[in-house]
């Protein structure tokens, strides 16, 4: 099994609301500047494009719907087309981000965002984990109006659920021997947290 991709490979990874979206774009900036070639591939918008494709959904909240096995399946196939684009448009020297979660809350529990069969495909260098104070992260879900977070909830929900997100990128990161790199992303000081990745992606050069 091949262990590595050609191109450097970082997941990251953050609970909703922790300003992942706008880490990424600071990050977009600095790797250009750079010289650095990257895309960002997420996670969702690919499982919504390959059940597309392959006629199982019309619009992305069917995911959902879908039986167990097919959506496991969604997963492999999103991870085998996230790998095998980056390998058309980057060189051994491009760097591949991963958008996505690490664990997500459901009313039947925790699942693990990177299972063994996703995570063996997209074979990552490290899996980032940002994180913000949780009355942070708070204060943003609410002033973001354009999106519903039905998983939102109180610190102490918050407090665990960031706890599992730690503990489940470890646990996909041990099947990979991939590195689990924590950034914390401060109020109103995004390129911080973007500054701290673009030093990891250095370091795994």
């Amino acid at each position: 099994m091949q262990l590595r991709n050609p191109f450097t490979t970082i997941v990251v990874t953050g609970v909703p609301g922790v300003g992942k979206t706008t880490v990424l774009n600071k990050l977009l900036e600095m790797l250009k500047s750079e010289g650095i070639e990257a895309v960002v591939s997420n996670f969702g918008d690919y499982m919504f494009k390959v059940a597309s494709e392959k006629g199982l959904v019309k619009h992305r909240d069917e995911i959902r719907r879908l039986p167990l096995q097919t959506q496991l399946e969604l997963q492999r196939w999103a991870a085998q087309a996230i790998v095998k684009d980056a390998a058309e448009k980057l060189g051994e020297k491009g760097v591949l981000i991963v958008d996505t979660h690490s664990v997500i809350k459901t009313p039947s529990g925790y699942w693990p965002g990177l299972p063994r069969h996703v995570i063996e495909e997209l074979r990552p260098d490290s899996i980032v984990v940002i994180e913000a104070d949780p009355e942070l992260i708070i204060a943003r879900r609410q002033r973001d109006k354009s999106r519903y977070r039905e998983d939102m909830g109180g610190v102490e929900e918050l407090r665990e659920l960031m706890s599992m997100a730690r503990t489940a990128a470890m646990a996909s990161a041990v099947l990979t021997a991939s590195s689990v790199f924590i950034v914390e992303n401060p109020e109103g000081r995004p390129e911080e947290a973007a500054r701290r990745i673009l030093e990891l992606v250095k370091m795994l050069r």
